[in-house]
């Protein structure tokens, strides 16, 4: 008997290492992870609807009045002090053409005039001869009329010999190009060595003085606008906001946007500050804005994803949704304009959009429980 009780205990320890080894080996097993819970979601269905930008136009300041000078004769460009954006004042000089020929031909026209002048002072001369020798009875009345028509033939060849010297030398001045009025120059179309022809346009001045909001409407919203009719125009840059009056309204529609240029007169000494080019949003009372095609959703179905925003977009082959960035416009009320990444026909979640993750199962959240 005392030779069977080691045995035995062996035989207990045995069976118990066995047992602890199984236990450690079911304990140190992976379980498989809990299955996310199918959740059921609420969908907007994607659609283009027209958006009506109530009034709103984009506009542009410029100048009331702005030139296009160019050279009253035709020549080489030879300078071109002025540059794009230059301010300039009156009389200042802005381009200057070669004038060696208009100043020969001054010259020429000079000479012509000392010509003439002698010719007349000859004629007078002998005029005033032949007058002396008529009261002395030597010459007939005829001969001294004759003198007289010499006389006054030559008189008309110096007044036309200075006429013309004169519109030769004009052609030499007209060979300096200056401004009109002070501004700033807005634009230049031709470049030193050009050759240019009288009348071309080479530069563009935008007078000093009174700003106009220059901005289109659409054929529908027209009829509504009337010179006269006051506006409130905002800086888009500064928030400053400058009233201003319809001074003009284009008489037909341009022929490829089928649009109608509106000016509107900014108030004065609040335009004149406003630097030329700066965009405006135009409000106008009670004008119908122009309608374009947009797609909105509910703002509940956006979230941030790091520094964009997306959507859930469901894929109603695997019932799974898929996250899609979104570019987004202005709000209207509790929606949202999407200007890019959604077409119509998709389907969006519009809630519980914080507890998704990318393809997730879902269903469709129906109100009656069915």
């Amino acid at each position: 008997m005392p030779t069977l009780m080691p045995l035995a205990i062996r035989r207990v320890l045995w069976l118990c290492a066995i047992a602890a080894n199984v236990t450690t080996l079911v304990a140190c097993s992976k379980t498989d992870a809990p299955q996310e819970p199918l959740r059921s979601v609420k969908l907007h269905t994607v659609v283009g609807t027209d958006l009506n930008l109530g009034g709103e136009y984009a506009a542009e300041v410029r100048a009331r009045v702005e030139s296009r000078l160019g050279f009253r004769v035709g020549g080489k460009l030879v300078q071109r002090p002025a540059e794009p954006g230059q301010r300039v004042t009156a009389d200042q000089l802005l381009a200057l053409l070669d004038a060696q020929d208009y100043q020969l031909a001054a010259q020429a026209a000079q000479a012509q005039v000392s010509a003439a002048q002698s010719q007349r002072d000859l004629a007078a001369a002998d005029f005033k001869r032949f007058e002396a020798l008529k009261a002395q009875n030597f010459i007939s009345g005829a001969e001294l009329e004759r003198r007289e028509a010499t006389l006054k033939a030559a008189d008309a060849a110096l007044n036309q010999a200075k006429a013309q010297a004169q519109a030769q030398g004009n052609q030499a001045g007209y060979a300096r190009l200056t401004a009109s009025h002070a501004g700033v120059i807005t634009a230049v179309e031709a470049e030193v060595g050009q050759v240019v022809s009288a009348g071309q346009s080479v530069l563009r001045l935008a007078h000093d003085g009174p700003r106009d909001a220059v901005f289109a409407v659409s054929e529908s919203s027209i009829l509504a606008i009337r010179p006269g009719l006051s506006m409130q125009a905002t800086v888009l840059s500064t928030g400053q906001t400058v009233q201003g009056t319809v001074r003009e309204i284009a008489a037909s529609a341009d022929p490829v946007t089928r649009t109608y240029a509106v000016k509107l007169a900014l108030a004065p000494g609040v335009g004149e500050a406003l630097p030329l080019g700066v965009t405006l949003n135009v409000r106008a009372p009670g004008v119908p804005g122009p309608l374009t095609s947009a797609i909105k959703l509910p703002t509940s179905a956006l979230r941030q994803e790091g520094q964009s925003t997306a959507v859930w977009v469901l894929d109603e082959a695997t019932m799974t949704v898929n996250s899609q960035a979104v570019q987004l416009g202005p709000v209207d009320g509790n929606e949202v304009v999407v200007t890019s990444g959604l077409r119509p026909g998709q389907k969006v979640v519009s809630a519980g959009v914080h507890v998704l993750s990318p393809g997730q199962k879902v269903t469709v959240y129906k109100a009656d429980g069915k």
